[in-house]
């Protein structure tokens, strides 16, 4: 058997003054975050803002990956587009490469679709993708989607797809769906995104986390997936985080930790975080942290 998922770092995509990935600045960080703690990286996704980064972009960023030394199934993709061609290409390059899983999402430009219609949408990615399918990680993440995969979906598909669909990445913040989804489903790899409910998941049964704030807190993140213990400076940062864009604000974290402005820059249609902002962020990081460090 597998060995439990444990946390993953949403890793956050730097870019430089050109707009282009700073590869070696990536691959760098994809370390630091390994050797801090996490298990794995994953590429691409929300915090990566995956669904600005290109097809033809993504496949020197996994040989980069690859050859600064990151085992592949250390490594999971992000795949987040509309099309089903281009989802089952994006997961093709990463299961090629050997990839340990892929963090997929429903399509998000359609809304109120139905469990049919999205059923058919995964369909077609995996049987495009044929043999190489696998180790899919479904992704619930209606704040972005709207939509909410449903515990029958999940079911229809993992019957459909037998030793494809691996497990669900819950980051709709609803413990109740959660919860749920762990009774339902909890002999899938289930992870969490939102980091509040990550302890009383991984109390029941929840395999860990992929996690934004990973990049720059690490040891905390790992703890909470190792015990299922409640962290309220974890708690308490979340709902820091929550006052700003999230993904600009991770990136302002990861600056502020390491004092590399270069961290700052986002693409369109994101904008940075305002200076004060990245002030207050990484002054109420430093009061909840640095207080245990001393």
């Amino acid at each position: 058997m597998a060995s439990r998922f444990g946390l993953s770092v949403a890793l956050t995509t730097p870019f430089d003054a050109a707009g282009r990935i700073a590869l070696p600045l990536m691959t760098a960080h994809a370390r630091a975050c390994l050797d801090a703690g996490c298990s794995s990286v994953t590429l691409f996704g929300t915090t990566g803002e995956g669904a600005s980064v290109g097809t033809a972009e993504r496949q020197p960023v996994l040989d980069a990956m690859l050859a600064a030394g990151i085992p592949a199934d250390q490594l999971v993709a992000g795949v987040l587009v509309d099309a089903a061609e281009d989802a089952a290409e994006q997961c093709r390059q990463a299961l090629q490469r050997g990839a340990r899983n892929i963090l997929l999402a429903p399509p998000s430009y359609f809304k109120n679709v139905g469990d049919d219609g999205l059923f058919g949408w995964f369909a077609a990615v995996f049987t495009a993708l044929g043999p190489l399918a696998r180790g899919m990680l479904l992704y619930n993440i209606p704040s972005v989607t709207m939509v909410q995969l449903s515990l029958d979906l999940i079911g229809r598909l993992r019957k459909a797809y037998p030793g494809v669909i691996a497990g669900v990445k819950d980051s709709g913040g609803n413990w109740a769906y959660s919860e749920a989804l762990l009774k339902a489903h909890g002999d899938l790899i289930i992870l969490i995104g939102d980091e509040r409910h990550l302890a009383p998941a991984v109390r029941i049964g929840g395999q860990g986390a992929i996690s934004g704030m990973a990049n720059f807190a690490a040891g905390e993140l790992r703890a909470i997936v190792e015990s299922g213990r409640d962290e309220a400076r974890v708690e308490g940062f979340v709902l820091e985080l929550l006052r700003h864009p999230v993904i600009p604000a991770v990136k302002a974290m990861v600056a502020h930790q390491t004092g590399d402005e270069r961290w700052l820059t986002v693409r369109p249609p994101l904008e940075p975080v305002a200076s004060q902002e990245r002030q207050q962020l990484g002054a109420a990081y430093d009061r909840l942290f640095a207080t245990q460090a001393a």
